[in-house]
């Protein structure tokens, strides 16, 4: 650290509890302070006060209240809600209800959540670009985008009347969709830092943040799947298999009464799509609203308030050389991948390939409900031991019982599977969005100068985690496309089945490990967490003292 401005102990406010001072002569001769706490320097002498002023105490300092907690997570619900129902079911949706062909159907998912990750780069070079405003630099970008998230999102789950240029109707309105909710998202997530510098209260924040996105999560599959479930049911197969079958006795009569119900049943199940994206959009809407209403965004303290933000070009150059930043994204690119992977092929995987499909949505729910309940735990968990650790142990619990969902099918294993799946569903949440903000920390220690640069952390994180799952989503969806998939079929040819157990067992196994071999890497522990604490909190003391003489 830098040599410090000397803070005199008379007129000292009660908030700087604590400044670095020497120590003894070796100590000095190494370059480090000892931190002596203010009952501590009541017993000690000190030279004559330079300055008299008081230095006021910002209001970053201040601890946030469980309201400000509450709105500031009930903002980050309704993008989990939208994005659960789009990770579970539009894939099959897009195959049994809309029809488009599984090859058209994996370019509608990668080619979208390509688009996505690529605006995420690009949303955060216009927030770095924008102005402070009575609302704050962040807030407006979510205000804003809300309605037209919502019209893109209900126009997603809906089938236009023509079937030729349905597979341009989807791609479009999904890259649309993709593109909005990058515009809410990575400001929400950049937030985070300006809601408080104290890393406990960040923490605190984020998991108040993540139980609420889990709880989102939950909502969306409960709507979805509860609304949606009488789409997938076996009383469409009957329908769909006599219309497929051979005529032999039956007479025609029959034969267009079966056609002309299962077309009432498909319209049906088209009508049950648009009134859970309905409610869920209206959800949209409420949260946006609540979190305007409860959360005020503070500016940066760090840097000089006539500093100016570096160009886009620099700072993302900066970001892409911190070596913790490449780490830790790289450990959860493969990790998001995992449970994209499962999240995104599980609804056919239960009800193709383990004749589960009467009770897949609440298996969905009983995965997500654990999930939930669990969040505390690695709160906890990550406090006491350290976030590294709860990474490892978090995210390792899936892998087993993945394999076991897959060699033993049957219904009392899919609930075990599920409850012990949501344990790590929880904690690939909660970590990599409580590990950032201390790469970020760590960023601007080795870059004092640097001003305005979250956004291009956060952008980056979602670009490179979207990127990936846009891939292996594409990816997934033409493996089974080589493997026979047959759209709207009741049932599916072996190689589909067995294609369904490798996406949902050995590939996020593979995955998972690739990205915990990763992590071992990963540079900051608990006591660079701490020393990059109190240097943090000395900078900030430095500035004001700077301020004030």
């Amino acid at each position: 650290m830098e040599a410090d401005t000397a803070v005199p102990n008379s007129d000292k406010p009660k908030s700087l509890s604590a400044v670095s001072v020497p120590c003894t002569p070796g100590d000095m001769a190494k370059g480090e302070k000892a931190l002596v706490t203010s009952g501590d320097k009541l017993m000690m002498k000190h030279p004559d006060p330079a300055f008299t002023k008081v230095l006021p105490q910002t209001h970053l300092d201040q601890k946030l209240s469980v309201c400000s907690k509450l709105c500031f997570a009930i903002g980050g619900a309704p993008s989990q809600v939208a994005g659960s129902a789009t990770a579970f079911f539009l894939q099959i949706y897009l195959l049994d209800i809309a029809q488009i062909n599984p090859f058209q159907a994996s370019m509608v998912l990668f080619i979208g959540k390509a688009w996505g990750a690529f605006t995420d780069p690009i949303v955060g070079f216009f927030i770095t670009k924008s102005k402070w405003t009575k609302i704050g630099r962040l807030m407006p970008w979510m205000v804003g985008c809300t309605p037209f998230t919502v019209i893109s999102y209900f126009y997603l789950w809906f089938v236009p009347p023509f079937s030729n240029g349905r597979f341009i109707w989807y791609l479009g309105f999904y890259c649309f969709y993709q593109t909005l909710i990058t515009c809410f998202h990575v400001p929400y997530s950049a937030l985070t830092m300006f809601l408080c510098t104290d890393q406990q209260e960040r923490d605190s924040a984020t998991a108040y943040r993540m139980t609420m996105e889990v709880l989102g999560t939950l909502v969306g599959a409960a709507i979805q799947g509860q609304i949606v479930a009488s789409a997938h049911t076996l009383k469409h197969c009957s329908h769909r298999n006599l219309s497929a079958g051979h005529l032999g006795n039956s007479s025609g009569t029959k034969i267009i009464r079966s056609l002309a119900l299962s077309h009432d049943l498909l319209s049906d199940a088209k009508e049950v799509y648009m009134i859970a994206a309905g409610v869920i959009g209206g959800l949209f809407l409420v949260c946006t609203v609540v979190m305007f209403l409860g959360v005020k965004e503070r500016d940066d303290p760090y840097a000089p308030k006539t500093g100016k933000a570096i160009p886009f070009h620099k700072g993302f150059i900066l970001v892409m050389k911190h070596g913790s930043y490449l780490t830790l994204t790289a450990a959860f690119l493969f990790i998001s991948v995992a449970i994209q992977l499962i999240q995104s092929n599980f609804v056919l995987f239960c009800t193709y390939a383990v004749d589960l499909r009467e009770h897949f949505q609440n298996i969905v729910l009983t995965i997500l409900m654990s999930a939930a309940v669990s969040i505390p735990f690695w709160q906890w968990f990550l406090e006491k031991f350290g976030k590294k650790t709860a990474a490892f142990c978090g995210i390792m619990w899936i892998m087993p019982f993945t394999v076991m969902l897959v060699f033993i099918p049957n219904l009392i294993v899919a609930y075990v599977v599920a409850v012990s799946s949501g344990l790590s569903v929880a904690a690939s949440l909660l970590l990599p969005w409580s590990m950032l903000p201390d790469v970020l920390d760590d960023f601007r220690l080795a870059n004092r100068n640097s001003k305005g640069l979250e956004a291009i952390f956060y952008s980056l994180y979602a670009f490179f985690t979207k990127f990936a799952a846009g891939i292996s989503l594409g990816v997934s969806t033409l493996c089974l496309q080589f493997a026979g998939y047959d759209t709207g079929a009741c049932r599916q040819p072996p190689p589909v089945v067995y294609t369904l157990k490798l996406l949902i067992g050995a590939a996020p196994v593979a995955c998972i490990t690739t990205g915990l071999m990763i992590l071992v890497v990963y540079p900051i522990s608990e006591d660079v967490r701490l020393r990059n604490k109190l240097a943090l909190a000395e900078l900030r003391n430095q500035s004001m003292t700077s301020e004030w003489i």
